[in-house]
Formats: C-alpha cells, structure tokens, sequence
C-alpha cells in the first residue's frame, strides 16, 4: 500500500490547484443523535448485524469515557483551515506496519 500522492494524466506537477476546501461535516455526536427515517421506497433490510459483547461494552461506554478532547479537536480544525495541519505520512506508515504485524503475531500464537 502507498501512501501519497498517486500520478496524474495531466502530468508530475497534476492539474493547477485551486483554493478549494471540502464542506463542513457535522459533528459525529450530530450524526449519531440524527433519526433516520426510512422513506417509502427503501428496500427491506438485507442483512442482520449482531454486536459483541466487547462492541457493546465500547458503544455503553458513551462520551464520558474521556476519549473525546474537544481542545485537540479545535486546534487540529483551526489547523485545517489555516492550512498548516501536516501529515507524517511515514508515521503512519511504520503504525500500520506495526499494528499488522502486531495482529500477525497475536494469530500466530492462537494457531
């Protein structure tokens, strides 16, 4: 897997950049506290979906667990939309490499 930049038909330098910034997404607690109404056209649901003990433990957990820093969040938005939020794109790498070979191992030692 390749992280980066992926070459383009328009050549190296790729078509001008234009100032562009995606929309605003609404924040995941928006998103989860939505109601989706099915519409009178929606198909029948296809597919049974059953948690584990361990996912519903983590869902039970809600947002008091601590896990949300909503200072972080703001520095990192602030960041974005100055433009001067990086990508480590090597860190992440060598956290993949690390995560797979963790999972690699940890079935390994199940067999």
């Amino acid at each position: 897997m390749k992280i980066g930049n992926s070459p383009s038909p328009e050549g190296p330098a790729g078509p001008a950049k234009t100032e562009q910034r995606p929309a605003a997404r609404k924040p995941e607690a928006a998103v989860a506290n939505e109601i989706v109404r099915p519409t009178a056209n929606a198909p029948a649901a296809s597919a049974q979906v059953a948690l584990s003990s361990a996912a519903q433990l983590a869902a039970s957990a809600g947002p008091d667990d601590g896990s949300f820093d909503a200072a972080k969040v703001d520095r990192i938005s602030k960041a974005i939309s100055e433009g001067k939020f990086t990508i480590n794109a090597n860190a992440i790498a060598d956290k993949l490499v690390a995560n797979a070979q963790e999972l690699l191992n940890s079935r390994a030692n199940k067999h």
